[in-house]
């Protein structure tokens, strides 16, 4: 045994279940069991990882054989190490035989059945053991490619796996503290909140607590006060701390109607709160002269003011506003019974925007002086004179041409600037003829709306001149102009305004009829309103409204899915003695009729505008009834009502008609109108719940 080193404990034997060192010096049945401490952590990785490439199964894989190892078949036990490390042995054997030292013989300890030792794990006695000489290096067993790491050839690589690596501490959320969202919002977007209710649901919050009532009373949320739709709903106390907390805020305010303020206008700080204000109503408000005053003269911004129906209104009000609201645009002093014409040339001459001017009904309109004043600025644009009959045909006349001006040698018209007038209002003023009327005609070219209602001394000859003068005439209001004729409807039809008229009133003029409205129909094409009680109109001209309004359906596009159609135009025509109940079915028929050549549609559909009409009271709850089916998109049921209405109809007139079988007919008229009246009390739900009176026979439902 000489010249053989004695082998160190490193030199291990791994089996599968422990590892047992040995020495040459000592026999097999001497050797002292060595029991390794358990592997914990990253060694035990490694220790598995070694067993796994020490497994016979990696043969299996075909891998190539390591270096050494003969080809002889049998298994063997190896030292594997996955660390490529240089080790203390400088050289490795590759098998026990192949030693040098061996003689042919395998020198690692052996183990047999006959002679185990006390711990001595069981060994094959077919198993080739490879042993480690000192001095040599210890070489491992590569990997196959799958097992492999793709970068980790070497132990710092190893090392730096995924279970090598620092974990990351995960960082804990703290926990979010109590929010009180609506605290903790930006006063912004609360007030931006606040903006959507209505001013009654704002008053009804501020009683949450003392934090809401001062919010909910910030002048940013008054900029706009309009009490006019809610103000018999919300009591003066709460008015008042509205007015008096967001006065500074407010630019427009309306008080209109506001009678409960009657008691309070003198409470400290109302009047002077508003100061910012820029469009003003006082309209039918108690409010005494004083706190108007108040209100005008700290206010210089005012653009719009409206004082209708003040009794506190007064010329002196007027002076205030020429001198200390120069930029007044719209100004209404319509049933001011203490302001005349004197006030208002105040205001005409200290605003110069001045462009809407509504004096109804006040005094002075015969001051040339004042009348030549407004004629001279020239930037009125809505004047409204209704019921001043102090308006004589010498101041109208003022009013359009001015004093002594310049005429025209070839048509005889005075040279003046056109009038901006847009619309015209001089309804009752009955001391207006033909001579103040004829001054209107190219004088007036922007004319979009006229009233010359109630003036009963106007005739045909102004009227026909003016209306090729006004080609963009929308409004035309001829109520109870007894002295008119068809010439001025015919001449309004041929009119260039006939493509832009859209509401017509006739009311009352007694002399006009079908030879008038029949060419207006077919030429206004786009009217909306059409008022013609009173007059000689007859079933001709509701045929051609209803032939009209079928030709703009039929030019729009139709009805799809659930869409319901709209009024189109609504007709007034009671008390017309010439109308009968054929010319009311054809409005009935047209309305629910079925369309057969839509433009853009294959299949059938219905009007997409209807006709509302206003006729003889004992016709129009039908009339009502089948609107409303029709406006449901219940046409079939509209159908039936039509018919069965036009039945009854029939057979009343059958039945008042003497001669044989006249007990007959009236009977068979009795039967169709208790049969009409059940099918409306089907519909509308009127006069259910009562008992009915017992009907003998069944000749309704033959009939019906």
């Amino acid at each position: 045994m000489e010249g053989i080193t004695p082998l160190s404990i490193d030199a291990v034997v791994h089996t599968s279940g422990s590892v047992t060192p040995t020495s040459p010096y000592l026999p097999i049945s001497d050797a002292i069991p060595i029991q390794r401490p358990k592997m914990r952590g990253r060694d035990r990785l490694f220790q598995s990882l070694q067993r796994i490439s020490s497994s016979p199964s990696l043969a299996k894989m075909g891998r190539t054989p390591s270096t050494g190892y003969r080809g002889s078949g049998k298994g063997s036990i190896s030292c594997v190490s996955l660390s490529s490390s240089p080790s203390s042995y400088g050289h490795s054997y590759n098998s026990s035989y192949s030693s040098g030292f061996s003689a042919g013989f395998s020198t690692a300890p052996t183990s047999v059945s006959s002679t185990p030792g006390p711990d001595t794990p069981y060994y094959d006695s077919k198993t080739r053991i490879r042993t480690v000489a000192p001095g040599s290096t210890v070489t491992s067993v590569p990997l196959p490619p799958e097992l492999r790491p793709g970068s980790r050839s070497s132990l710092d690589d190893i090392e730096e796996d995924y279970f090598s690596r620092p974990v990351k501490k995960v960082r804990q959320l703290q926990k979010r503290p109590n929010l009180n969202f609506w605290k903790d919002m930006p006063p912004e977007i609360r007030m931006h909140v606040l903006q959507f209710l209505k001013p009654k649901e704002i008053v009804r919050c501020s009683s949450v607590s003392k934090a809401w009532h001062e919010m909910c009373f910030d002048g940013q949320l008054w900029a706009n006060l309009d009490v006019s739709q809610y103000y018999r709903e919300i009591p003066a106390p709460a008015l008042v701390n509205i007015i008096t907390s967001a006065g500074p805020f407010v630019r427009d305010l309306n008080l209109r109607g506001c009678v409960q303020l009657q008691e309070k206008w003198n409470v400290k700080g109302l009047v002077d709160a508003c100061r910012n204000l820029e469009n003003f109503s006082l309209q039918d408000c108690h409010i005494d002269r004083t706190s108007i005053h108040c209100f005008l003269l700290q206010n210089s911004r005012l653009m719009h003011i409206n004082l209708s129906g003040l009794g506190g209104a007064t010329n002196s009000a007027m002076k205030i506003i020429g001198q200390h609201c120069p930029k007044v645009e719209y100004l209404n002093i319509s049933w001011c019974e203490n302001i005349d014409t004197r006030g208002i040339r105040k205001v005409v001459e200290g605003c110069p925007d001045l462009k809407d001017l509504r004096a109804g009904e006040t005094k002075g309109w015969d001051n040339v002086d004042f009348v030549l004043e407004i004629f001279k600025r020239n930037t009125l644009e809505r004047l409204l004179l209704n019921h001043c009959d102090s308006l004589t045909d010498e101041t109208l006349t003022t009013l359009m041409t001015g004093v002594d001006s310049e005429t025209d040698v070839l048509t005889g018209r005075k040279i003046v600037p056109p009038r901006k007038l847009k619309h015209l209002d001089l309804t009752r003023c009955r001391s207006i003829t033909d001579e103040g009327l004829k001054s209107l005609p190219h004088n007036v070219p922007h004319l979009e709306g006229l009233q010359l209602a109630h003036c009963p001394s106007v005739t045909d000859l102004p009227l026909i001149d003016l209306f090729p003068t006004i080609p963009n005439l929308t409004h035309l209001d001829l109520e109870s102009l007894e002295e008119l004729t068809n010439a001025t409807l015919q001449a309004l039809a041929t009119s260039p305004c006939h493509t832009t008229l859209t509401h017509l009133s006739i009311s009352y003029c007694e002399n006009l009829g079908d030879a008038g409205m029949i060419p207006v129909l077919k030429s206004c094409s786009y009217l909306e309103g059409l008022e013609m009680d009173n007059t000689r109109i007859s079933d001709l001209v509701l045929t051609e409204a209803a032939a009209m309004l079928r030709a703009r359906n039929r030019g729009a596009r139709g009805l799809t899915g659930s869409m319901k159609p709209t009024v189109g135009l609504r007709i007034v025509a009671y008390d017309c003695a010439n109308v009968t109940w054929t010319g009311v079915r054809e409005i009935l028929s047209r309305n629910a009729e079925v369309m057969r050549h839509a433009p853009d549609l294959a299949t059938p559909t219905h009007p997409r505008e209807i006709i509302s009409l206003r006729c003889f009271y004992s016709w129009q709850q039908t009339v009502d009834e089948h609107t409303k089916r029709v406006m449901r998109g219940r046409w079939q049921a509209a159908r039936d009502l039509e018919r069965k209405w036009a039945n009854w109809m029939m057979l009343n007139e059958e039945a008042g008609v003497g001669g044989a079988n006249s007990r007959r007919r009236r009977r068979r008229a009795r039967e169709a109108r208790e049969a009409h009246r059940d099918d409306v009390e089907e519909e509308t739900g009127v006069g259910r719940g009562g008992r009915r009176r017992a009907r003998s026979g069944p000749g309704g439902c033959v009939i019906m």
